[in-house]
């Protein structure tokens, strides 16, 4: 069975582009919100998220926490085309696993997810 991959994202363009570069070994789920993002986690089997953090109405820092009070546990790498150093760290401290800034190389997005799924 393959992994299942949550892509947040509030801009489509970079929802295609990442479905490109993962949908061959991966299945790729997407939500263009935090609010869909969680509601998708509520009704979905996910084995990673990844998840901007610059979205409208709820960032990805919200979305995250957010997170913590649905009963799943699930890994989320941090999407960011900030150079804001305090989103990322900020992201770490509440417990993201990595995080890649926007834009990213294909090999570079392929390499951290990979690396999630190592046993």
């Amino acid at each position: 069975m393959r992994r299942r991959i949550l892509v947040v994202d509030d801009d489509s363009m970079n929802l295609v582009r990442t479905k490109m570069i993962l949908g061959k070994y991966y299945d790729v789920l997407f939500a263009e919100s935090g609010k869909e993002a969680l509601d998708k986690l509520k009704s979905e089997k996910v084995d990673l998220v990844l998840l901007d953090i610059e979205m409208p109405e709820m960032n990805g820092i919200e979305t995250f926490e957010h997170m913590k009070d649905i009963p799943v546990e699930v890994p989320v790498i941090f999407l960011t085309a900030s150079g804001d150093e305090e989103d990322v760290k900020s992201a770490i401290k509440l417990g993201a696993v990595n995080y890649l800034k926007k834009p990213f190389q294909p090999h570079e997005l392929m390499r951290r997810v990979a690396k999630e799924f190592e046993i």
